[in-house]
């Protein structure tokens, strides 16, 4: 295992009613900046709750926080938070909402010309943020327990993931309850993504990990087992909160600690939302199958593992193991209702692969656990798509 260093400050508060808590939880003193996105909060009873839980509190509302968040977006609520001396904000609703709401606490404290540049190309650290915390509603980014974001840029057309020390909610209220209403096109984003999520942490190399290696596994059998119930029936409590919790615990970096980790499935799905507006869980359902093919040799010995762990495949030849093991993932995505290619979405392989290496090759960047997927890699994944 290689060392690490491990830090997660922010307090969980899972299950049914715990949004009724946020009296306790937040200083009546404090002015609060109310972060939202297109208003579903306002269908699913969300919103009542919190605005009951917060009566008699100094409140201001900013809505409209779109799914991929906007920088441009972002920056109006920076002025009212700079305007009006926001000193906690409470973000409401999925991780778009949550990752928007973390670059604002960031950029209300960047005195500069440009926080985009700042923060997302340059990797800046101003010195302190807004105090912030969340109710989180969409269970896929796991952004309600670390410290990144990703936010997207309509002037250049880009969308880039950001992390920050200053960057963990306070708390975070997980009620599997506000999920039931959930879209099922949300639904199958959220248990995609985090099955994503959990694959670029595991499925590099070995460093003698076995606890990681069970962690990662154990939510992998957990989103497949229980993402037929929750498609079956929304309203079943404990499927849902067992997704909500795998979608918390795949990207709160519990199984990321001491092993290398990939990441290039969402660099390359992140090109793909930016160019063609596809959802996020979208775009990796399309580029995981297409890339672990690529990397099937450096990355068979944890192929052949989820093979046998994941999908009780006993086969002895890693390669044809890691072949099953892609096989099987691909028709675990189909088999929920997500579309695995990119002519399912009308979008040309040729003309998207182009873009990708275009965009890699302008930045000069590799990814993956090796640092393997350069430009042109990336244009023959994209391709094979």
């Amino acid at each position: 295992m290689n060392n690490f260093e491990f830090y997660c400050p922010t307090r969980v508060l899972f299950g049914k009613g715990q949004i009724a808590k946020l009296s306790e939880l937040v200083d009546k003193s404090k002015k609060i900046l109310m972060t939202y996105g297109g208003g579903s909060i306002k269908k699913n009873g969300v919103y009542e709750q919190v605005k009951n839980a917060l009566q008699g509190y100094n409140l201001i509302e900013f809505g409209g926080i779109e799914p991929n968040p906007k920088y441009e977006t972002l920056m109006k609520a920076v002025d009212i938070v700079k305007k009006e001396g926001i000193d906690f904000i409470l973000s409401v609703g999925g991780g778009s909402t949550l990752d928007g709401t973390k670059f604002i606490a960031l950029a209300s404290k960047y005195d500069g010309d440009d926080a985009y540049d700042a923060i997302m190309i340059r990797g800046e650290h101003p010195s302190s943020a807004v105090e912030f915390a969340d109710v989180i509603t969409l269970p896929a980014t796991g952004s309600e327990m670390n410290n990144g974001g990703v936010i997207s840029r309509l002037s250049t057309n880009e969308k880039l993931a950001f992390h920050n020390p200053l960057c963990f909610p306070k708390f975070s209220i997980i009620d599997p309850q506000v999920t039931f209403s959930l879209p099922v096109r949300q639904t199958i984003n959220g248990i995609v993504d985090t099955f994503v999520h959990t694959m670029e942490f595991n499925c590099t190399y070995d460093v003698n990990s076995p606890l990681q290696d069970i962690w990662a596994m154990g939510i992998l059998r957990t989103l497949i087992q229980e993402a037929p119930k929750v498609l079956a029936n929304p309203e079943d409590y404990e499927a849902r909160a067992n997704i909500f919790w795998c979608a918390t615990c795949g990207l709160n970096y519990w199984i990321s600690v001491g092993v290398p980790q990939d990441w290039s499935t969402h660099m390359i799905g992140h090109e793909l939302t930016a160019f063609y507006g596809i959802d996020h869980g979208q775009s990796l359902a399309i580029i995981l199958p297409r890339l672990l093919k690529n990397q099937k040799l450096n990355k068979s010995a944890k192929l052949a593992k989820i093979a046998k762990e994941v999908f009780n495949i006993e086969e002895k030849d890693p390669l044809k193991a890691s072949d099953i093991a892609i096989d099987k993932i691909e028709e675990f995505f189909n088999s929920i209702g997500m579309k695995t290619k990119l002519s399912d979405y009308g979008i040309d392989a040729k003309e998207a692969a182009e873009k990708i290496r275009d965009r890699f090759a302008s930045r000069n960047v590799a990814f993956g656990e090796r640092g393997l997927i350069t430009a042109d890699v990336a244009y023959d994944v994209v391709l094979k798509a």
